[in-house]
């Protein structure tokens, strides 16, 4: 019989219980210490958590994944409060990543098992971090700091993503969270360089590049192998992912075809006429049994939501594993497993997208009000641009616009082009609601007070 906490036969069953657990941990035969190694060679001695899970608690644990809270995700944060934000809806991409690592598992036909199986907190390490790059006003703030930095190596959300939790979040020493191997890889979902993509199509690129300074963490996510010629810079080599990165991508693929969809319709955007008329101009039956047909009988009983279930629940089960053999899967088994989608469902998914896309993203309203924050960054970067990149001053006046942290980092920075990443990395982390404000402060007349300063 125990006594209470404080008894001596307490604590000496507490002390085997731990002992034992130090001496019999749960292993995972899927992973070794090549996926484990963190990018400065530190080990995670006597730390209760598995690696993954340690760089799972680091990213939560930032105010970088807080602010995701008030950015953009379809429609902008703060506008309704039953919208998604990029925080709502990383958080339901890691929901269906983790999902998916447990059906993998359940599956009879392997090839996984209770002690070889794709670790289900690192898939939601990744996933809770897939959007932290993003800057305000969602793909339009992306699209607009790009432009501005086009001459300077350009701007890209998940290059971004990569920058932070290798180089500014975590630590207050400004050196990144010191992720693992298998946890930096699996948020690189594009692994050209920008220069690359510069050289092979005569201009900057719009999307899809991680920057020319992250080539060392791209060589040792590669464990120093170079990439073969059959995987030359763009699409072939952007395919060549991580079995953890091929889950977030679906998984977000899944959160994003979805259940933006049902934020559409509440919103008003995606109505009964409105796909009718999109599915009518492009060749969709919206008959019984089919995709769009059963949406829009979701929209006139009312039961979107559900509907959304169940096809999340369809989504995640319509996924199988196959072996793959390239450079790097005999050195781990990331790479030598590839996510397989059923071909209906992907199709599926692409047909949601589609009309996500044409008919609310690309709708008049979202544009305009794209169009507003797309002004508000550009006029933001002039100002500060003028007076922490190129002049140091503004009329010939010390005017100090940033936080003094912020603000002393940059000055100290020697190089006009480093100094101009830092902006951009200030400009990058703003939520909508800062960057609006801020912007008020500085352009509009009639705004500013000690209230609105402080908060």
């Amino acid at each position: 019989m125990l006594h209470d906490p404080c008894g001596q036969p307490a604590r000496k069953w507490i002390a085997r219980r731990v002992r034992r657990t130090k001496l019999a941990p749960m292993t995972n035969r899927f992973y070794g210490e090549f996926d484990t190694e963190r990018r400065s060679g530190a080990q995670d001695r006597g730390d209760y958590r598995s690696p993954f899970q340690i760089d799972r608690d680091r990213v939560l644990h930032t105010p970088t994944f807080r602010r995701l809270q008030n950015k953009t995700q379809v429609f902008w944060s703060g506008e309704y409060d039953f919208y998604r934000t990029r925080l709502t809806h990383s958080l339901e991409v890691a929901q269906i990543g983790k999902s998916i690592c447990h059906w993998l598992r359940s599956l009879p036909d392997g090839p996984l098992s209770p002690d070889f199986f794709i670790d289900p907190d690192l898939v939601e390490a990744v996933c809770l971090s897939h959007d932290l790059g993003h800057p305000p006003f969602g793909h339009a703030g992306e699209r607009t700091l790009n432009h501005l930095t086009r001459d300077l190596g350009g701007f890209e959300g998940n290059a971004q993503t990569l920058r932070l939790i290798t180089e500014r979040i975590f630590s207050a020493k400004r050196t990144g969270m010191d992720p693992t191997r298998a946890f930096l890889d699996g948020i690189l979902k594009y692994k050209s360089l920008w220069s690359e993509l510069r050289t092979l199509h005569g201009t900057p690129p719009e999307h899809h590049f991680i920057y020319d300074d992250q080539q060392s963490h791209l060589d040792w996510a590669m464990g120093g192998f170079d990439f073969p010629l059959e995987l030359p810079p763009g699409k072939a080599r952007d395919s060549f992912k991580s079995i953890e990165c091929q889950i977030m991508d679906w998984a977000d693929d899944t959160a994003y075809s979805l259940n933006d969809l049902s934020d559409s319709v509440r919103a008003g955007f995606l109505t009964l006429e409105r796909i009718e008329a999109w599915a009518g101009k492009h060749g969709h039956a919206t008959g019984e049994g089919t995709p769009l047909g059963d949406l829009m009988r979701a929209i006139r009983s009312r039961k979107v939501d559900p509907f959304v279930g169940k096809r999340i629940g369809r989504y995640i089960q319509a996924t199988r594993l196959e072996t793959d053999v390239n450079f790097l899967s005999a050195l781990t088994q990331r790479y030598h497993h590839r996510l397989i989608i059923d071909p209906a469902i992907k199709a599926e998914c692409s047909v949601f997208k589609k009309l996500a896309f044409e008919v609310v993203f690309l709708s008049t309203q979202l544009k305009q009000l794209e169009h507003k924050g797309s002004r508000m960054l550009r006029q933001l970067w002039e100002v500060l641009g003028e007076r922490y990149i190129t002049g140091g001053t503004i009329d010939g006046q010390d005017f100090q616009l940033l936080p003094a942290d912020a603000a002393e980092e940059i000055t100290a920075e020697a190089d006009p082009a480093k100094r101009a990443r830092l902006v951009c990395d200030f400009l990058a982390g703003m939520t909508d609601g800062y960057a609006a404000r801020t912007y008020k402060r500085l352009f509009s007349p009639d705004f500013g007070s000690i209230g609105d300063l402080i908060g």
